[in-house]
């Protein structure tokens, strides 16, 4: 054997070994949709060393180390597509980010305009065809483009999705909405936080440009991940008995105030297959516990800054969110791979 193939097989090994030296971070906005651009941040596996940043770090918040635009080491890397919640960003799932990208992982996530941390448009939520379409595009342009697509194993993408990041997966996956339905399960238990997000999301009546079918199937996602969704009595009963693709159901057990899991998750595993679908509840975690991990203090400074936002930082009696974090990327890492 020649010395030079000897290294590029060294090379190409080193390349798909299960864990990179550390994580590279890159952001950009897509522009391919002028009325609705997209903010997207990247992690992916890179054997460079430095300089070294933190990112999604305040003093509320604990962040990750990363190297901005760093090499990109990585032949045939699985794929993971983030969803933030309601109201939230890239930041709330960049501790699983980057715990995927060390594993080898490319990770890509956008803001969903209009119901993002900085971005809260009524006319923007009110779409709520375009979350799972922000995903579509994120993912049409990785695929695209020169730099990521030779990276990228095509066969092994997965969607994961925390809260209505998770409502949104599910209809990655063939799951659609089904406003009757929605209307009744609500008539039956209101549910505030669930059933009150009906209009602001544009699930009360059709909505204008609102697409003629509410198949928003994505078939180059193989497996989707839902993080405690919520909205899942809007989803249409037979569409959920006809997922094919693994799934998998991480529910809070702490309901934070009416949110009971039973209800969303539970609901929804209720109608999935069986032969595809993982359910799994953590009884210590709230619906925030997907989310960063805070630091000291957080839960006070958060109550002076808007009242009632210190829930998000409370976790079971007892717990760590370290902790629960660790089970949830031992289950997460168990379902990718």
């Amino acid at each position: 054997m020649k010395p030079i193939n000897l290294l590029v097989i060294l090379f190409t090994f080193v390349l798909n070994s299960a864990f990179a030296a550390n994580v590279g971070f890159e952001q950009f906005s897509l522009e391919d949709d002028a009325s609705r651009p997209l903010n997207v941040s990247i992690w992916y596996p890179t054997f460079q060393t430095s300089p070294k940043t933190v990112i999604a770090e305040n003093p509320a918040f604990v962040g990750t180390e990363v190297i901005k635009a760093a090499t990109l080491d990585a032949r045939k890397a699985p794929v993971v597509l983030l969803s933030h919640g309601y109201r939230g960003s890239w930041r709330n799932l960049n501790w699983l980010a980057t715990k995927l990208a060390i594993r080898g992982y490319v990770v890509a996530a956008t803001d969903h305009p209009g119901t993002t941390t900085f971005d809260q448009s009524p006319s923007q939520a009110a779409q709520w065809w375009q979350r799972p379409r922000d995903i579509s595009r994120l993912l049409s342009f990785l695929l695209a483009d020169s730099k990521w697509s030779q990276a990228l194993d095509t066969d092994n993408i997965s969607a994961i999705g925390h809260s209505l990041g998770g409502w949104t997966v599910m209809q990655l996956a063939g799951v659609e909405i089904d406003r009757n339905e929605l209307k009744k399960q609500c008539q039956l238990i209101f549910n505030p936080r669930t059933c009150g997000l009906a209009k602001e999301l544009g699930l009360d009546k059709v909505q204008p440009k609102e697409p003629a079918t509410t198949s928003l199937k994505d078939t180059r996602i193989k497996r989707v991940v839902s993080l405690d969704l919520g909205l899942a009595r809007g989803f249409s009963v037979p569409s959920m008995t006809e997922i094919l693709i693994p799934t998998l159901i991480l529910a809070a057990g702490i309901d934070i105030g009416d949110l009971p899991q039973a209800m969303e998750s539970g609901y929804l595993a209720e109608h999935l297959p069986l032969s595809t679908r993982h359910y799994k509840v953590y009884e210590q975690a709230t619906h925030f516990s997907f989310m960063q991990r805070c630091k000291a203090g957080a839960t006070d400074l958060l109550e002076q800054e808007y009242k009632g936002d210190g829930i998000i930082c409370k976790d079971g009696f007892g717990t760590q969110r370290e902790a629960l974090h660790a089970d949830m990327l031992a289950d997460i890492l168990w379902f990718l791979e």
